[in-house]
C-alpha cells in the first residue's frame, strides 16, 4: 500500500476525529481508510490512533508523529507548487523587520525586485534598531545582523558579516595609527550609545582568543550612519561592517586599522518565530535574500544608500 496514502489518511483521520470525514474528504469508503491506517501501525509497530465507537483519539505516539506527517505533507505540497503551472505562485501580506542602517541599504532596495517577482505579494517592511519581539508583534521574519543569542526564535544563516576598525586617513596622520587594540584606549572611539547597541563591542582576535573591547570616545550615537558620517570627516575610528564602508575602503576614504587583528565574521540571518509550515511568500522572500547576498558581485558594488539598482537585483534572482 502506498505509504503516502497511509500517511494522509492518517493526518486526516487525527484532524478531522473520525474515518467517516477523513473518508468523504478523500471520496473513499471509510473501509479504505482504516486499512490505511491498520498498514501503517503495523508497517510501524506502535499504535497512533485509539478508536472506539464514539471517537477517535491519538496516543502519545501518534502525536509525535502528527506534528511530523504534517510538515512531511506542507513540504511535498510547496514542492509540487514550485514546479508546476509555470512556476511559484505567492500571495498574502508579508511583515518583515530590519536594522535601520542595514534595511535601508540591503533589505529596501530588494523589495522592487521581489514584488516584480510575485505581484500578488504585499510587504509591510520596519526599519529598527531595537530588538522587535517578532513573534508577539506578527512579524513573519526579521532579517538580523551579528551574532545570534540562544532563543526560541528559529535562525537561517544568508550570509557572513566582517567588522573592522577603520579611520579616515587625516585622522591617522593627525593622531597616529594603534598598533594593537590595546592601543585604543589612547584613541578617539566613535560608538554606539548603550541603548543602542546590541552587540558586546569590538572584537579582536589577540593570541588566537577573540576579544571584545568596549573603548571610550568623546563622541557616541544611537545611530551607526552618523557613527560612519563621523568617521568620515575624521573625527575618530570606528567599527563598522564591511557592507557599509566597502565602498569606502575602495575609495580609499577610509583605512582599514588593526587588520592583523581580525576576528571571525560574524552572519546576516533570517530569524523566524518557527520553522515549520512556512508560508510560500516566507520561504521565496527568504530565497530572494539567499540568491542577491550569495551574489559575491552584489557586495562589492553596494551603491549609496537606497540607491542599488533593483532592476539588475531583481534579474539576477529572477534568473
Amino acid at each position: 500500500m502506498d505509504r503516502l496514502k497511509q500517511i494522509e489518511s492518517f493526518v486526516a483521520v487525527a484532524t478531522k476525529g473520525s474515518l467517516t470525514a477523513a473518508a468523504q474528504a478523500a471520496e473513499v469508503a471509510p473501509a479504505v481508510i482504516g486499512r490505511r491506517i491498520d498498514a501503517l501501525e503495523e508497517r510501524l509497530g506502535v499504535k497512533l490512533l485509539v478508536r472506539t465507537t464514539r471517537r477517535i483519539t491519538l496516543t502519545h505516539e501518534g502525536s509525535a508523529f502528527l506534528e511530523d506527517c504534517q510538515r512531511v505533507l506542507a513540504d511535498i505540497a510547496n514542492a509540487e507548487a514550485s514546479v508546476t503551472a509555470g512556476g511559484v505562485k505567492a500571495s498574502g501580506h508579508l511583515r518583515i523587520t530590519a536594522p535601520a542602517g542595514f534595511g535601508r541599504r540591503h533589505v529596501a532596495t530588494l523589495v522592487p525586485g521581489f514584488l516584480a517577482l510575485h505581484p500578488d505579494v504585499s510587504l509591510s517592511l520596519n526599519l529598527s534598531d531595537r530588538v522587535v519581539d517578532i513573534v508577539n508583534e506578527g512579524f513573519d521574519l526579521a532579517v538580523r545582523v551579528g551574532d545570534m543569542p540562544d532563543s526560541s526564535l528559529v535562525s537561517m544563516r544568508l550570509a557572513d558579516n566582517r567588522r573592522l576598525c577603520v579611520a579616515a586617513p587625516a585622522y591617522l596622520q593627525r593622531a597616529g595609527t594603534p598598533a594593537t587594540p590595546a592601543e585604543l584606549a589612547r584613541h578617539q572611539c566613535l560608538t554606539l550609545s548603550s541603548d543602542a547597541s546590541q552587540t558586546r563591542g569590538w572584537a579582536f582576535t589577540v593570541d588566537g582568543q577573540v576579544q571584545h573591547l568596549r573603548p571610550d570616545g568623546r563622541l557616541d550615537c544611537s545611530d551607526g550612519q552618523v557613527l560612519h558620517a563621523w568617521c568620515l570627516q575624521g573625527l575618530g575610528l570606528a567599527w563598522r561592517s564591511t557592507w557599509e564602508v566597502e565602498a569606502d575602503l575602495a575609495s580609499g576614504a577610509l583605512v582599514p586599522v588593526l587588520e592583523r587583528f581580525a576576528s571571525p565574521p560574524n552572519g546576516i540571518y533570517a530569524v523566524l518565530p518557527q520553522r515549520k509550515h512556512l508560508p510560500l511568500r516566507v520561504r521565496l522572500w527568504i530565497d530572494h535574500l539567499k540568491q542577491c547576498y550569495g551574489d559575491p558581485g552584489y557586495w562589492r558594488a553596494p551603491g549609496p544608500a537606497g540607491t542599488r539598482s533593483t532592476r539588475r537585483a531583481g534579474r539576477r534572482v529572477g534568473g
